[in-house]
């Protein structure tokens, strides 16, 4: 049957070509890429070694995304990944229509260098006692900002205005940074409430009724090589033992730099043949099979 052989031959080469390459290299990693509505990208991460390990453990996504700090869980209302800043909301903070009981407001020392509060973000401290420190030997940590000064809190928000009637006067209060509350808190600062301000440099001329309230995180992106991955369609991500960077490639496959079909270093858990290696063996079975009819 000679005419028979060629037929088989070819119809063997290709079953072999087919089945020796390996599939293609699969995007689809452990980390999931969005919570509701806002994006999830690095440095950022809601799953366990995704993201940059600085980050770990920052944000949980149950119905919302909050950003989790030792104070509690901050509702995160957007991240603007080209200015670097995420926005958050205390739902427990004090606001111009509503008083709260006070808290103060937490942060990990890893969380103040990584993702620290932006200048134009003030805590206005309430309600504050004559023995206050920043009234005192600290007084030059308070600032007006805008124009804008203490007694218009109290005499433009229902929510402040009480303590006015309460004291029959205005009581002290403060603005002031972030830096004021991350070394002292409500305690020793001697202040009932405080509430944040967002955007201040920006509120020139406007009424606090129209304030936004909230408290705005500048954060920076770690140099890991995470581009070289991320244009591989890998996703950067890190080992969760020695959090050192590692390219999520798929739920089951991570690479030292970069996802199959590109130059990796040692280290890589792969097969020690690439695509082309699986190729060639095909062409010389398939010659080998030649040789022989």
């Amino acid at each position: 049957m000679p005419t028979v052989a060629p037929l088989i031959i070819f119809k063997l080469s290709i079953f072999i070509i087919v089945t020796l390459q390996p599939p293609p290299a699969l995007s689809l990693t452990p980390c999931r890429t969005s919570c509701g509505s806002i994006a999830i990208n690095y440095p950022f991460g809601i799953d366990d070694g995704c993201g940059a390990p600085q980050f770990r453990s920052m944000l949980n996504c149950s119905t919302d995304l909050f950003f989790l700090t030792p104070s509690g869980g901050y509702k995160v209302q957007h991240i603007d990944y080209d200015k670097k800043t995420m926005t958050i909301y205390d739902p427990a903070m004090s606001t111009c229509s509503i008083l709260q009981p006070h808290h103060d407001f937490i942060m990990t020392d890893i969380q103040s260098v990584t993702i620290p509060p932006t200048p134009d973000t003030v805590f206005a401290l309430l309600n504050c006692s004559i023995d206050s420190p920043v009234l005192n030997h600290y007084k030059n940590l308070c600032f007006d900002f805008s124009g804008h000064s203490c007694d218009e809190l109290y005499g433009a928000c229902n929510a402040f205005r009480v303590f006015h009637l309460l004291t029959n006067s205005s009581p002290p209060c403060c603005f002031t940074g972030y830096d004021t509350v991350k070394f002292m808190r409500m305690n020793i600062l001697d202040c009932t409430h405080y509430t944040t301000v967002i955007n201040t440099d920006n509120l020139r001329g406007i009424g606090p009724l129209d304030w936004v309230y909230g408290i705005k995180l500048s954060f920076t992106v770690p140099e890991t090589g995470c581009e070289r991955c991320s244009q591989s369609g890998g996703t950067c991500g890190y080992d969760t033992e020695t959090e050192v960077m590692t390219c999520l490639c798929s739920s089951s496959t991570n690479y030292t730099r970069e996802c199959a079909g590109g130059s990796f270093t040692a280290g890589d858990h792969r097969s020690s043949h690439s695509p082309w290696t699986f190729f060639h063996v095909a062409i010389l079975l398939v010659l080998s099979l030649l040789l022989v009819i």
